[in-house]
């Protein structure tokens, strides 16, 4: 069974890190002494490079590397209407650095005025296409587009974060923003964009037992109906989109400055999560033990794809070779088709806030390239089989 379209057998979750001239540039445009234009001119630039290293590097799915974002959820989803950036979650969960996320609100009837991510996957397209044409190469590459889960809209804030003017229930909320999502996902798709990866760390929260609870009292629901209803509003949100175009999902415990910021095994969403959720792919973290044992791949179905992410982004050294193609046999020995479902990348991306990990550039695109050594020895030269 071949892979679904865009998804490579040596993949990466999307972020890489930031160029200084793109930080203090941003700098600049808060401190208002540079614009949103003079910003998008730089990242233009760096963007271009990115894509070009991405290729060169071994990487047939590209992306802008997000470094058109603060945030991976924040940019975008501050350009849906209806909703605000306020103050910050609060958590028993807090990094060693003392950072804790920005809170999102929503203040009115949600919508989708614009486009979001589509100018932004145009300039990507046209930096591949151009890469392309210029070394000759003959491989298949695919311009990714990232954006945040539909329930990182809601989920961290809870009841007491939505207005209740707007919506006194939150039936219509999520209807709402499933048609936003769709509205996404349709304009996407006529600029010619066909994978979409999205970003997740409500499922993967509610794999931590302190987390959990958090949220079964910030929604009043079970664990168990709180991972329905988050399956739920993505199937809602991704269930008009065309045949061909693939949908991936990352479930994501944290990943600020090389640190987590939740723990916990698969196992309380996994049948939910593999048998309910109509994604093609799932780029999982499994990098360290904190993720659990592989056994929950057993729910796998069939026809679906994971991404292994046993590499770890968040570390400068290199990941063991030998142990990482163990591992992998491991995962496939759940795996209904063993080795034939499974992908490797990196547990995250290496930029998931503009911050970035602890490791230098080079460290980055030797881990990159590491990953493509091992995929071929895995899978065979070409990786998109």
């Amino acid at each position: 069974m071949p892979l679904p379209a865009g998804v490579y057998r040596a993949d990466h979750v999307g972020s890489f890190l930031r160029p200084k001239a793109i930080l203090e540039t941003r700098e600049k445009v808060e401190s208002q002494a540079a614009t949103a234009e003079d910003l998008r001119k730089v990242e233009d630039e760096h963007i271009a490079t990115v894509v070009r290293e991405q290729i060169e590097n071994g990487l047939q799915s590209v992306t802008d590397g997000e470094y058109r974002r603060a945030w991976f959820h924040i940019d975008f989803l501050q350009h849906l209407a209806g909703v605000e950036k306020r103050g910050h979650v609060t958590s028993t969960n807090v990094t060693s650095h003392g950072m804790t996320p920005p809170r999102l609100v929503v203040v009115g009837k949600l919508g989708h005025p614009n486009p979001i991510q589509v100018d932004d996957f145009n300039y990507v397209n046209k930096q591949v296409e151009a890469v392309k044409a210029s070394s000759g190469a003959s491989q298949t590459v695919t311009a990714k587009v990232c954006i945040p889960s539909p329930t990182m809209v809601y989920f961290r804030g809870g009841r007491d974060a939505i207005d209740a003017d707007a919506y006194p229930t939150l039936e219509p909320l999520f209807d709402d923003i499933a048609k936003a999502y769709q509205a996404e996902l349709d304009d996407l798709y006529a600029a010619g964009c066909r994978f979409v990866q999205l970003d997740d760390t409500n499922l993967a929260y509610l794999c931590d037992e302190g987390m959990s609870k958090e949220a079964a009292q910030r929604h009043g629901k079970t664990p168990a109906e709180l991972t329905q209803q988050c399956v739920d509003i993505i199937n809602a949100s991704i269930s008009k989109r065309p045949k061909d175009m693939t949908i991936g999902i990352h479930l994501c415990r944290g990943n600020f400055r090389s640190q987590w910021f939740a723990q916990g095994g698969y196992e309380p969403v996994a049948e939910t999560l593999f048998k309910g959720l109509n994604v093609d792919v799932y780029f999982l973290e499994f990098d360290d033990a904190r993720s659990g044992d592989f056994s929950p791949l057993r729910h796998l179905p069939e026809d679906k794809i994971v991404v292994l992410g046993v590499m770890s982004s968040k570390k400068a050294e290199l990941d063991d070779k030998e142990a990482m193609i163990e591992r992998l046999k491991e995962a496939a020995s759940y795996c209904p088709r063993g080795l034939d479902q499974l992908c490797l990348s990196h547990q995250c991306g290496f930029s998931s806030t503009k911050e970035g990990n602890d490791l230098t550039v080079e460290e980055q695109w030797a881990k990159v390239r590491l990953e493509v050594e091992i995929a071929k020895q895995v899978w065979g030269d070409d990786l998109s089989q």
